[in-house]
């Protein structure tokens, strides 16, 4: 019985704990945002994993359960009701908020400094850590001859105490 517990227990801690460890979300879209037409609904969810929440930052809009994160997917539906392309709908979308709402942002215009900041950052470390390498091999050795008679027999001394 105190097996089966314990069983139980594991399988209730794993079962909980599955979306965390693999990643899998909740979606947020509700029945009344879904398109009847099958098409347009699969163009829409696709477009929405781009697509980030302003409230919740890091979650696309598909995840959020925000206002604004509701906002967003209907008007992506609406666009693409009214026959934009996949581009235009998402076009329409950083124009309106900027490009910040793009989860994964273009590297061009001045993005490209962001885009490029992380590595310029580990190239001067590296050059960085090189020079102060470089210096140390180059100091000058300090004589290092160890105790003097004196300082030797007062450690001798401090020891035998």
């Amino acid at each position: 019985m105190k097996h089966l517990k314990i069983v139980l227990t594991l399988l209730l801690v794993l079962g909980l704990s599955t979306p965390v460890f693999f990643g899998t979300t909740a979606q947020a879209v509700e029945p009344d945002e879904v398109l009847e037409d099958p098409a347009l609904e699969a163009r829409a969810r696709e477009l929405s994993k781009d697509l980030r929440c302003l409230v919740c930052r890091n979650e696309s809009i598909d995840e959020s359960n925000a206002e604004l994160a509701r906002d967003l997917r209907i008007l992506l539906r609406e666009r693409l009701v009214a026959g934009d392309s996949d581009a235009e709908a998402m076009d329409f979308i950083v124009d309106r908020f900027g490009e910040y709402v793009l989860l994964r942002p273009s590297a061009n215009g001045s993005n490209w400094l962001l885009w490029a900041a992380g590595p310029m950052m580990l190239l001067l470390a590296v050059i960085m850590a090189g020079g102060y390498l470089r210096g140390r091999s180059n100091a000058p050795r300090r004589n290092e001859s160890g105790l003097s008679e004196a300082e030797q027999a007062r450690l001798k001394e401090l020891l035998d105490e």
